[in-house]
């Protein structure tokens, strides 16, 4: 009998392609190339249709010049420093962050669209500004901190031309002209601007300021009410992704808006109003590039279940990383999207492969099982992919992470329910406030636990590239292993 071993460059070509994608970005940092470089080996590689595997690796190098192009170009567009002290017209964007001694802000300049890190020092007129308020505004720019590396690449990385400072005085309010901002920008301020509007209606429900900053982060993706301790203890317990929005919430919503079908005659208008949806529920959320991975993954999702085709795939991941990193090449530095992507490629290979620990007949005839162990499948396989990401940037192993997932996924999903419930119904908050509530007390009590993280883990990029070499190794035994067992 002829086996057919599951091959997975086979079955997601595009996979070399986003390799070689993504390495170009990383080179494109060092090495600037010109659109004649793409254009050349375009060319190239249209004139070697006649030999189909020196053409695949011509293409590898398309996509690799153009990672180099796109990154060159992205490293042109960030706006200058402001280079010294000024006196300019600024538009809020983004809530307040507490700090110390200040408030912290994104600014969008008004003639020219750059944004910035502005610390304002902290007052009753400062904090009751909101997204897009407009000012008048001195900014002084701040030095570099010594041994602030990562931090000032965070910022280069998140489009944030430079920081500065604010004194009391050193600003007023002011109505503003937003001609000089993208359409982007402006939609995304008018959202802001309904974000805040909801996050002033959670203020009114009753909710302490635990219970708010949990259910503002969960449902709006706003964390700037977290406080350290909080985010501690969602960290340590191995829940801190259920604040993050990403696929797990996106996909609750999705689902919730499938619900609302208009018939088998309607789907695709019933699809196409969907994504639209999602797309509104990320410039609500403030376009993070989680969010935009899984609300991309999700439309994709969606145009697929029109037709025959595997929904969800590995292939369609890679598909929506290239899209997205050819508009956003300085996503590949987020640490969010790092981990959102790596989460899912490593469920889409992992959970095959867990689901079938137990036979088909006995996960179909017991529906708790296959419940209990898919959680469980989920979980390890995301695991597998974010655990070594996560011990490099935190230098922490959550030890209690699979029990975690069995209090947080449906508590997140009865949260992100029972937040359009509240809002119809604003006389439902108390119960959820006691929900969210509750979720807080069980993973503080889970966090005392002993042994609940492993701390003061220091990893190289090397080593966590190795263990990624090795964790793929083996998954490319046990995937041969299994293939070679159904031969006969």
């Amino acid at each position: 009998m002829s086996m057919k071993r599951a091959n997975i460059l086979t079955e997601a070509p595009l996979l070399p392609f986003t390799f070689c994608f993504i390495l170009g970005l990383v080179l494109g940092g060092w090495c600037t190339l010109s659109w004649i470089w793409f254009a050349a080996l375009v060319l190239v590689a249209v004139l070697l249709r006649r030999w189909p595997v020196v053409q695949t690796a011509m293409l590898d190098g398309c996509f690799l010049v153009l990672g180099m192009v796109l990154m060159g170009r992205a490293e042109r567009s960030m706006g200058e420093p402001l280079g010294g002290e000024v006196t300019v017209e600024a538009v809020v964007a983004s809530e307040a962050a507490d700090k110390p001694k200040t408030l912290a802000f994104d600014l969008l300049l008004a003639h020219d669209g750059r944004k910035l890190l502005c610390y304002v020092a902290k007052d009753e007129r400062a904090a009751r500004l909101k997204p897009g308020d407009g000012l008048l505004v001195r900014l002084r720019p701040l030095a570099p901190d010594s041994g602030s590396q990562r931090f000032d690449r965070y910022l280069h990385t998140h489009g944030y031309c430079d920081r500065c400072y604010a004194g009391r005085y050193d600003w007023q309010p002011r109505q503003v002209s937003l001609s000089g901002l993208s359409v982007v920008q402006r939609s995304r301020l008018w959202f802001l601007r309904q974000r805040h509007g909801l996050l002033e209606c959670y203020r009114q429900y009753g909710f302490d300021d635990e219970q708010y900053a949990v259910f503002a982060a969960m449902t709006l993706g706003d964390r700037s009410a977290l406080s350290k301790e909080l985010r501690d203890v969602y960290s340590t317990t191995g829940a801190y992704h259920v604040l993050a929005l990403s696929g797990l919430h996106l996909g609750i919503i999705y689902m919730l808006l499938s619900f609302f079908t208009l018939g088998r005659r309607l789907r695709f208008l019933t699809q196409l109003l969907t994504i639209v949806a999602l797309w509104a529920f990320a410039f609500l959320v403030g376009l993070s590039p989680s969010v935009v991975r899984s609300a991309t993954m999700i439309s994709v999702y969606a145009l697929l279940s029109l037709s025959a085709r595997q929904r969800m795939s590995v292939n369609a991941l890679c598909f929506t990383a290239i899209v997205m990193l050819a508009f956003s090449p300085f996503s590949l530095y987020d640490v969010g999207f790092q981990m959102s992507y790596l989460a899912v490629f490593s469920i889409l290979l992992w959970l095959p492969l867990l689901m079938g620990v137990f036979p088909a007949p006995l996960l179909q005839r017991h529906g708790w099982l296959r419940w209990v162990w898919g959680v469980a499948a989920v979980s390890i396989a995301a695991q597998l992919g974010v655990a070594p990401l996560i011990a490099y940037y935190f230098g922490r192993f959550s030890t209690y992470f699979l029990l975690t997932n069995f209090i947080v996924v449906p508590a997140a999903t009865c949260i992100l329910y029972g937040m359009l419930l509240v809002l119809l119904l604003p006389v439902a908050a108390p119960l959820l406030a006691w929900l969210v509530g509750a979720l807080n007390g069980v993973l503080t009590a889970m966090a005392a636990l002993p042994g609940a993280a492993i701390d003061g883990i220091h990893l190289t990029a090397l080593q966590v590239a190795m263990v990624y070499v090795v964790t793929a190794c083996t998954y490319l035994i046990i995937t041969y292993s299994r293939a070679s067992g159904g031969c006969r």
